[in-house]
């Protein structure tokens, strides 16, 4: 199996991962996590979405957020990424100095209108206008969701993904997300569709963001790193959704796509074992620490619930569980990995500076 030599994960938990969470985290919380996973070796971190606190309060504070870690991330060299909606939220990325900007557009017609209440042709314009605005002053990046399936049951042809793509490279977009925005996709249907679109535009264009709804992200990864795909996001213990998908699970974590034991990646891919370092101990180490269970969403945060019955049970017991108790656990456990990380890469002799790591 014929491998990407190194492999980039863009760590987007600060913003996919914690809109999801229902209570507001406290942001001495969110700061503190932020600067772990900088310290860490992100290079890249999806830090704040710049929105209207009433469509997702948990962001109000983006702002401020952004400038209690902005020394942090420098003093890292991580480049700071953000999703935005319209005009205005591009304003307030440029104040605070981000780098780079996402700007989503629905593949599918129905989950567009549902998400910002526009077609996607209507987005595709708005996009092109804050491109000729902004685009002198700030990268923009275009995530195309629901490309590898609808929640609504709309169908999803390939020519129409590949003509977005298209539309997002004309406008001098470096790269293109394609998104599983609520974990629809199979192995299959991953190939096929990044087979196609890597045919035709090359695998260096474009960033996965697969959610894990059916357990199948880890698979669908394997897919397009197949094709030559090295770019991935991924969410610290999982975490993430679609609030207009509900039972869509979180993003996949990076804790498992480096494997549990001794910082084993997929087959042959050293793809970031850095993660191992941060995400698997967040996942597992925090998680077992509040609740001896296996995943956060028992852990108090929260999140958007899984599809199966149990975990929509549990969240009737979880909601009372007190998210700075959580938090507070969360961040003994970043200390935990913070301790082991050193002596964790001295072992696997492997950078914990490097951005992307060699094969």
């Amino acid at each position: 199996m014929d491998l990407p030599k190194r492999i980039e994960l863009i760590e987007v938990c600060p913003r996919d991962g914690f809109q999801n969470v229902h209570d507001i985290i406290p942001f001495e919380g969110k700061v503190a996590i932020i600067k772990k996973l900088a310290e860490a070796g992100f290079k890249r971190l999806e830090v704040v979405s710049f929105v209207s606190p009433k469509a997702i309060p948990q962001m109000a504070d983006a702002k401020e957020v952004v400038a209690a870690v902005r020394d942090t991330l420098k003093a890292h060299g991580v480049r700071t990424v953000a999703l935005v909606p319209n005009a205005q939220g591009v304003e307030t990325a440029v104040e605070c100095g981000i780098n780079e900007l996402t700007y989503v557009i629905s593949v599918s017609r129905s989950h567009n209108i549902a998400n910002v209440r526009r077609t996607p042709e209507e987005s595709m314009e708005q996009f092109k206008t804050l491109i000729q605005e902004y685009g002198h002053k700030i990268d923009f990046r275009l995530a195309l969701a629901t490309a590898l399936g609808c929640p609504f049951g709309e169908e999803i042809r390939t020519e129409r993904v590949a003509e977005m793509v298209q539309f997002g490279l004309d406008l001098g977009c470096k790269e293109i997300s394609i998104a599983d925005t609520v974990g629809m996709s199979n192995p299959k249907r991953t190939y096929d569709l990044m087979n196609a679109l890597t045919a035709q535009f090359g695998a260096d264009k474009f960033v996965m963001h697969l959610h894990d709804t059916r357990g199948l992200a880890l698979a669908n990864t394997l897919a397009a790193m197949q094709l030559g795909v090295h770019k991935f996001e991924t969410a610290a213990g999982g975490l993430g959704g679609c609030p207009f998908a509900p039972g869509a699970a979180g993003n996949v974590a990076g804790a498992n796509l480096c494997g549990n034991g001794g910082g084993q990646c997929l087959k042959g891919a050293h793809a970031a074992v850095m993660l191992f370092a941060v995400e698997g101990q967040i996942a597992e180490h925090s998680a077992h620490t509040l609740t001896e269970a296996a995943d956060l969403n028992k852990a108090g945060l929260d999140a958007v619930p899984q599809a199966d019955s149990h975990q929509q049970k549990d969240q009737n017991v979880v909601g009372q569980v007190r998210v700075d108790a959580a938090y507070s656990g969360i961040k003994r456990s970043v200390q935990f990995c913070d301790d082991r990380f050193h002596s964790f890469f001295l072992l696997h002799t492997v950078s914990p500076t490097a951005g992307s790591l060699p094969r």
